[in-house]
């Protein structure tokens, strides 16, 4: 088994902030062959390790932080890291995938993965160096916002240090609070905040010391050189490089498919496109290893905003004012807020108000789409539980509170409230994808934008390794089309490259599976054949559904919000789409049965016991 992982070498820390220990070990070699690193190893190591039933903020919850496992090598793009959790957002996988510098310096302090259980006395921080962990105390660091948390950390530990660390709303356990590392890149779906600060851990610091061995190093950089060359004459990677993922908002607008005032409309003002929004940024930036330079410093002293903040802090609040947008972008990456989640609660609490569900006797103030000055009231109020806020910032569990028990008007599948700005009433593929998706309403696990692209059929023949129908509106072959990209985006999360530079994501060509495996076996004699890497992928997959199927999730989670089945989209080339109840059933079932999953959603036990197996190998319990 060694010899097929070459020099691939797991490390981990397990902390144990109640007794306020560590303790280290190697992952076992079988269980790396198996998932190889990131989302991989985590969601491994979460359903062996956690309990079904667990409350997602107690001490028995597990938080999990991993690189990839071609983090930090210098090969293109490869700056990603996962943090795994039960989500207190959804109750079911809580996983967020991020860029940045922070995963590279994790594994140059000579550790790969840390398992954080327990809860810490007082606020503590962990630093990591030279193969070590400590346990600091971080009271005086409690209560600070996210950009100066991290200035702190560089004063204090120094220049060269990376950290991710919670703000104001990771301490009061918003079910929404993310994990922030830089000013803009956050692990930001499903909690992850809430549960570090339930464990009273305000920051991370890594400040290397150890490095990471590279088994061939020349044969490595002429490779990375020449995959460099190769991003670099994409039309879509050149096209991000100048004016990064706002590009995506003139596409849906166009379409009629971006989400507005709560999905209740579906296109929105041009103020947000990216030619505007560019007139705000005064520079392109990147993350680790980066060949695209896709993030923006805007001119207001933060980073950003993203395709997604603006399409859900802007048009799904009603906000068109270019600057007010980015100046909201700057105060959630502050407060450590999640920006999906953010303006899908917001929204959801305002479409409420208006239909006269709740009122001022609930809100304190009207609700209204538009309002810039009561967005930032809210906000403020959200990330310190105050007022009205403490109600919002529950997320999905405050639906009784809100008058909306059955969640009819939160755009959210199994508690999660969309990722997406884009309305997927229009792409069947995308319905599909976010409704199937292991984490709730997520379009980051399948994301099939390829449907929009009129390719040849002999080149989507090539990608999907059948005929599929092309026609994005389309019921027939989704469950293709979602598995096929489902399956190269887990592999993806655990190499930890960034999706901006991969197959499918924007464009049919750029990193495919061969050249994941081409890049493992430079950097450490790992032989890993395209097959290995999909029947990699295929366990992730089933093993992330292995453990939601444990908390219950079956069959009828696997659905959509109400409005996408009953309301039409009412602009745009989309105009007069939904999805059909019985279509998207019949598409439901041929999905499970490609997964090999039962009429239910549910993985059978003798494939959760084969998963399971490489623990039981010899190598390690």
């Amino acid at each position: 088994m060694q010899d097929a992982i070459g020099n691939m070498r797991s490390r981990l820390a397990e902390i144990d902030l109640t007794a306020g220990t560590v303790h280290y070990e190697d992952t076992p070699p079988a269980v790396v062959r198996e998932f190889l690193g990131g989302r991989g190893l985590n969601v491994a190591y979460l359903h062996r390790l956690l309990p079904a039933g667990v409350d997602a903020l107690s001490p028995e919850n597990v938080l999990i932080i991993g690189a990839g496992a071609l983090t930090g090598t210098g090969c293109p793009n490869s700056s990603r890291f996962n943090i795994t959790t039960k989500s207190p957002e959804s109750n079911i996988l809580g996983d967020a995938n991020c860029g940045g510098f922070f995963g590279p310096k994790l594994r140059y302090s000579g550790i790969d993965r840390l398992i954080i259980r327990g809860r810490a006395r007082q606020p503590v921080l962990l630093r990591l160096g030279d193969g070590r962990v400590e346990i600091l105390d971080a009271r005086a660091y409690w209560g600070l916002d996210v950009n100066d948390t991290q200035a702190a950390m560089r004063r204090d530990f120094g220049p060269t240090c990376e950290s991710i660390c919670i703000g104001p709303a990771g301490e009061v356990l918003v079910r929404f609070a993310c994990v922030m590392t830089g000013v803009k890149n956050a692990a930001a779906r499903g909690g992850m905040g809430a549960v570090m600060g339930s464990k009273r851990v305000k920051a991370i610091v890594a400040t290397g010391g150890v490095g990471l061995e590279i088994a061939d190093p020349d044969g490595l950089l002429a490779l990375n050189e020449q995959i460099k060359d190769y991003l670099l004459d994409s039309s879509i990677v050149k096209v991000l490089g100048r004016v990064g993922t706002p590009l995506l908002y003139e596409v849906s607008n166009h379409l009629g498919t971006i989400r507005t005032r709560n999905s209740q409309d579906s296109s929105f003002v041009s103020t947000l496109d990216a030619e505007v929004i560019h007139e705000h940024v005064t520079k392109m930036i990147s993350c680790h290893s980066c060949v695209v330079h896709c993030r923006h410093r805007n001119i207001h002293q933060g980073e950003g905003p993203e395709y997604t903040t603006i399409g859900l802090l802007g048009a799904n609040l009603g906000i068109g004012d270019t600057e007010e947008v980015i100046r909201l972008n700057d105060l959630v990456n502050r407060l450590g807020l999640d920006v999906s989640s953010t303006g899908g609660i917001l929204s959801w609490a305002m479409e409420l108000y208006q239909r006269g569900i709740i009122d001022a006797s609930l809100t304190g103030e009207p609700l209204q789409f538009g309002d810039y000055e009561l967005v930032v009231r809210l906000i403020h109020s959200v990330a310190r539980r105050e007022g009205f806020g403490d109600v919002l910032a529950e997320s999905s569990h405050a639906a009784a509170r809100l008058n909306d028990p059955e969640r009819k008007y939160l755009i959210a599948i199994k508690g999660l409230p969309q990722s997406d700005p884009h309305d997927c009433r229009y792409i069947k593929a995308f319905a599909l994808g976010i409704a199937t998706a292991s984490r709730g309403a997520d379009h980051l696990r399948s994301r099939p934008t390829l449907e929009v692209f009129n390719l040849p059929k002999d080149l989507l023949r090539e990608i999907y390794g059948t005929d599929i129908d092309d026609d994005p509106t389309s019921y027939n072959t989704k469950e293709i089309v979602v598995a096929t990209h489902e399956s190269i985006y887990a592999v993806i999360d655990s190499v930890g490259i960034c999706k901006f530079i991969c197959h499918g994501f924007n464009s049919p060509k750029l990193l495919k599976y061969e050249h994941f495996s081409q890049l493992l076996e430079r950097a450490f004699r790992a032989s890993f054949s395209v097959a290995d890497l999909q029947a990699v992928a295929h366990r992730i997959i089933d093993l992330e559904r292995a453990f939601l199927n444990r908390e219950g999730i079956r069959r009828p989670d696997d659905t959509l919000p109400w409005r996408y089945f009953e309301e039409p989209l009412p602009n745009g080339v989309a105009k007069g789409h939904r999805i059909d109840r019985a279509k998207f059933q019949e598409m439901l079932s041929r999905y499970y049965r490609l997964r090999r999953w039962d009429a239910d959603g549910v993985v059978p036990q003798e494939r959760v016991r084969e998963l399971l197996a490489a623990w039981d190998d010899g190598s390690g319990a």
